[in-house]
């Protein structure tokens, strides 16, 4: 199953590196997907960049969301290590819809790949 997919700030951090989950972007993503954030729920966040042709080429990271009682908001822990632009992780892909720009990723940092087909047998 995939994470949901949120947009951040990725500027937007606190002093431990966390990434503020209070942009208006993220909550409309979030309510668009019917998600409401709770301690550990594993996310997809994305952040808008561009390539060198300028072209959309978003920045993405798997994270975990834990609230901040010093922020007073939600928060998504990250490993900043592994932050990708969207066509890194695209070619890495063995999905048959590479190329869609912003997709969410699961929680290991890949997507889900698509259900094998059952064979019969008997």
């Amino acid at each position: 199953m995939a994470l949901p997919h949120v947009y951040a700030d990725f500027q937007n951090a606190d002093a431990l590196g966390r990434i503020r989950l209070n942009c208006v972007g993220t909550a409309r993503d979030l309510a668009e997907q019917g998600v409401e954030l709770r301690e550990g729920l594993p996310i997809s966040l994305y952040s808008d960049d561009a390539d060198d042709q300028s072209q959309q080429d978003d920045l993405t990271v798997a994270g975990t969301a834990t609230y901040s009682d010093e922020e007073r908001c939600w928060v998504a822990v990250v490993d900043w290590e592994t932050v990708r632009h969207a066509s890194q992780v695209e070619k890495t892909s063995p999905s048959p819809t590479a190329g869609t720009p912003s997709r969410p990723l699961t929680f290991d940092g890949q997507e889900t790949p698509p259900p094998t087909p059952h064979v019969d047998r008997s």
